[in-house]
């Protein structure tokens, strides 16, 4: 039988012997050793729904601190269940396609300038706008699940922008606007 079953001869004959004293009770799992569990299967239940479908009022996503907290169980335990269950709510993916016919040459060009500079040159790239920009999302965000981050679009519909200049004074600390 053990054979058959692709197991140990010793578990087969330690099945054998329960069955043979407890018939069909002697075989249900025996409980396991270390300290008992001390969160039940609701309240595990409500920590995910909790992960899942809510935020909380002062953040964009849950930590385990704030979980733990919000839920008054432990910080451990909130991390424990999130492994389990694949929960990463602090993490978003992202994607753009791009629409260039030239995507790929132009990506080659500024990679290669990174990987193998021209000797003596200097590389700099300046992406930092001065406005508040108003912008909503071109596609909806596709929520958080166990073992997938919540997915957003890269697009952005931009509803207009409002420019801000601050300098700091060095000497007092203080930001003139």
């Amino acid at each position: 039988m053990a054979q058959r079953l692709g197991l140990n001869r010793g578990t087969v004959r330690r099945w054998r012997d329960r069955f043979v004293e407890d018939r069909c009770d002697g075989l249900l799992d025996e409980p396991r050793p270390g300290r008992p569990r001390t969160i039940d299967d609701d309240k595990i239940k409500d920590l995910i729904t909790s992960t899942l479908e809510t935020t909380p009022k002062n953040a964009t996503h849950w930590s385990t601190r704030s979980m733990a907290e919000h839920l008054d169980i432990s910080q451990s335990t909130v991390s424990r269940v999130w492994r389990a269950f694949g929960l990463a709510p602090h993490k978003q993916d992202s994607w753009k396609l791009s629409k260039d016919p030239l995507f790929t040459e132009k990506v080659r060009d500024v990679v290669g300038l990174y990987m193998n500079p021209p000797e003596r040159a200097l590389v700099l790239c300046v992406d930092e706008k001065t406005q508040i920009q108003a912008l909503d999302r071109t596609q909806p965000i596709f929520p958080m699940l166990p073992t997938t981050p919540q997915r957003a679009s890269h697009d952005y519909v931009r509803n207009g922008t409002s420019s801000l200049y601050a300098s700091l004074d060095i000497a007092s600390g203080k930001v003139i606007g």
